[in-house]
């Protein structure tokens, strides 16, 4: 529950996305010790500090060399490589046999982490070497949560569903934002809790596939904007603003819109990170109509 709580704290200070460097790596308080979340040279992870024979966390790295799969109940976990009975392994399977709710840490870009907390470790696999890691949830007050497994089969996949699409959405947000040295392509904000990777054809179409040259690095503020055809991108990369914000006065945040009307679009030094011409088109035909 300390690591759990002081997760909390992690997120509000940067939001979804937690940085290891001056982040994860500071550790959580317990007992006056500072423990480490996980270890990023390895992905199971048993603190020193604990005192059961369970593993405290678990990590998938950004380029992982195990095949941790997703399903409709949960995330599949690779076993370490080696001994069945190795240290790292005794602990991820001893999560399952006590049945210990413990944190999954997922890269979504080099340096930073989707968190899911609390998860269980649902069933064991040991022929095929492998764990199925489900959601669970913290219940009761804010001060005092418990955390608790997700018992309803209907309820758990919803839980893993809505948490793959956010996990998708930080990997989609994890190589978009670098491309844009981690600004906003409009008004070239630098503020990473206050970026998006906004899709030009949206995922859930034929075309909107997960790619750098199907994203734009926006704030929030101009994502929502682009989002609902208030601000459109000219396939020449230039910016335009919808004409009924342009004749109205509402003060300096619709002005923050309007200044950039026409401006040139920030975009990547690389010509294979820069948006792609075609879907900008397609996108700025909707934004006409609209």
């Amino acid at each position: 529950m300390a690591c759990f709580l002081w997760l909390e704290v992690m997120r509000a200070r940067f939001g979804e996305d937690i940085p290891y460097r001056d982040g994860l790596d500071e550790g959580f308080p317990f007992q006056g010790q500072r423990v480490p979340f996980f270890s990023p040279q390895k992905g199971i992870f048993r603190a020193a500090a604990q005192q059961g024979t369970a593993a405290l966390s678990i990590s998938t790295s950004w380029k992982s060399p195990y095949e941790d799969d997703e399903t409709d109940d949960g995330f599949l976990y690779a076993y370490r490589a080696g001994a069945i009975d190795q240290p790292d392994n005794r602990a991820l399977r001893s999560a399952h046999e006590l049945a210990v709710p413990i944190v999954y840490f997922r890269a979504t870009r080099p340096g930073w982490y989707r968190v899911l907390y609390p998860v269980y470790v649902i069933s064991d696999d040991p022929n095929a070497r492998r764990v199925l890691v489900s959601l669970g949830r913290l219940v009761g007050p804010m001060d005092e949560p418990e955390p608790v497994p997700i018992v309803n089969a209907v309820e758990r996949q919803y839980a893993i569903r809505e948490a793959k699409v956010r996990l998708h959405q930080g990997r989609f947000r994890g190589i978009v934002l670098p491309a844009y040295r981690d600004r906003c392509a409009i008004c070239r904000l630098r503020e990473v809790r206050l970026l998006d990777a906004a899709h030009i054809a949206e995922d859930a179409t034929l075309e909107g596939v997960a790619a750098v040259s199907n994203g734009v690095s926006l704030c929030t503020i101009h994502h929502r904007a682009f989002d609902q055809d208030l601000v459109g991108v000219t396939p020449h990369y230039e910016v335009r603003v919808a004409p009924r914000l342009l004749d109205d006065d509402d003060g300096p945040m619709l002005d923050l819109l309007k200044r950039f009307h026409r401006e040139p679009l920030l975009v990547p030094a690389r010509a294979i990170q820069r948006p792609d011409r075609a879907l900008l088109a397609m996108r700025y035909e909707r934004f006409l109509a609209a």
